[in-house]
């Protein structure tokens, strides 16, 4: 069967895999601490280079541990 087909019928049917080993929170969040404005308005397109500047980061899993991995791109 093929991977993607798999992936498909068990969501279809509700069903997921087993995951081993306890679940690791990555993310001490702050719920007082106030959201960050949106300064683009959802709009990104720049007019010309080094105007905008688009950043994520996400943690990547290792035998070791986690790695925090970032991403800084010029939109």
């Amino acid at each position: 069967m093929l991977p993607v087909a798999q992936c498909r019928l068990m969501r279809d049917l509700g069903l997921q895999g087993v995951v081993r080993g306890r679940p690791v929170k990555t993310t001490a969040s702050d719920k007082a601490a106030p959201c960050p404005l949106d300064h683009v308005n959802r709009q990104f397109k720049a007019t010309r280079p080094n105007v905008l500047w688009l950043s994520d980061f996400t943690y990547v899993a290792t035998w070791t541990g986690f790695v925090c991995v970032a991403f800084v791109i010029d939109a």
